[in-house]
């Protein structure tokens, strides 16, 4: 994602731009010829400080038609796209009129003859510019706050082959993915610690790649999810090369094991092309009798076992992927 500049409030957008303008320094053959100067180097400089300031904003927040899928829904789910649209647009819009009516108010100062007629013409300019600023004023508090939520948004590299470890909240995937991983998400023994999607680095033989550790999810149709549960549909949707599906069979996660698998059921029924690599978690807790593989995330155990099955699945993947082609 691009990186955005703060985005001013219309009140902090005119105040910069009239205390710029203020500062200009001119000179002139004659005192009617300075003052004419001097105003219209006044309404150039509000021109150029409001309107490059509006098009920068719509230059740097990044073009939703270009956006990556995963990227583009993440958008939608927490900002909306069509209000991010809108509102770009505002303050092309604005950037536009001001000029505009920085070009018109120039012509007229030049052919004035008194410095009232001068003064009148940057003053009406002034207000001009003001008002629309203020006009736009909603669409640049909602792009500070779009701003600051994209500015949040992990950052995926979509070229690199990508491991989505899912399951139901506080199975311990935040503890597993920073075990294995050069990710550091926040660990806690409660429900719903990870609230964002949150990415590191995982190597395996000379080979790299990404890691994501996605809030928790829970049993139940995707329009019910919260929020911060569709972000982790989203990467189970767009990014996931392997999913890592983490149980665990202790149930200290507040969830009984038979929920655990009805959730495993659903993903797999919602993504069936889906490669899931099922692991249960908390070996140094309960050893039970299964063909899965199972591990320690707090204790390191079990970790060579999962890391040399996830770099076979994902070297069957690329093979499948080849044979396809």
């Amino acid at each position: 994602m691009l990186k955005i500049p703060t985005v001013l409030t219309a009140d902090e957008l005119i105040d910069k731009a009239f205390r710029k303008a203020s500062k200009v320094t001119v000179t002139g053959k004659s005192r009617i010829d300075l003052i004419r100067k001097k105003n219209i180097a006044k309404i150039s400089s509000v021109s150029d400080s409001v309107s490059s300031t509006l098009k920068r904003y719509v230059k740097k927040f990044p073009s939703i038609d270009n956006l990556p899928p995963f990227y583009l829904e993440m958008v939608d789910l927490l900002i909306g796209s069509d209000q991010l649209k809108k509102s770009l647009g505002a303050a092309d819009w604005c950037a536009d009129q001001v000029k505009r009516l920085s070009h018109s108010a120039s012509s007229k100062i030049r052919s004035s003859k008194s410095t009232l007629a001068i003064d009148e013409v940057r003053s009406k300019y002034y207000g001009r510019t003001s008002s629309l600023v203020k006009q736009i004023g909603k669409d640049l508090v909602f792009l500070g706050e779009a701003r600051n939520k994209i500015k949040m948004m992990p950052t995926i590299d979509p070229a690199m082959r990508t491991i989505v470890v899912a399951g139901a909240p506080n199975v311990g995937k935040s503890q597993l993915v920073a075990a294995i991983s050069t990710a550091k998400p926040k660990v806690a023994s409660y429900p719903f610690t990870t609230k964002e999607i949150s990415v590191g680095i995982l190597e395996l033989n000379r080979e790299r790649y990404q890691i994501i550790d996605t809030p928790g999810l829970l049993d139940r149709p995707i329009e019910d999810r919260n929020e911060i549960e569709r972000r982790g549909i989203l990467a189970l949707r767009h990014l996931a090369n392997l999913v890592i599906f983490l149980i665990d069979p202790t149930g200290t996660c507040g969830y009984p094991v038979d929920y655990q698998e009805s959730l495993l059921k659903s993903i797999g029924e919602q993504f069936p092309d889906a490669r899931i690599l099922v692991v249960e978690n908390k070996a140094d807790m309960l050893q039970i009798k299964s063909n899965r593989i199972s591990v320690s995330a707090l204790n390191k155990i079990g970790l060579d076992e999962l890391n040399n099955e996830i770099a076979k699945l994902l070297l069957d993947s690329v093979q499948h992927e080849i044979d396809e082609k």
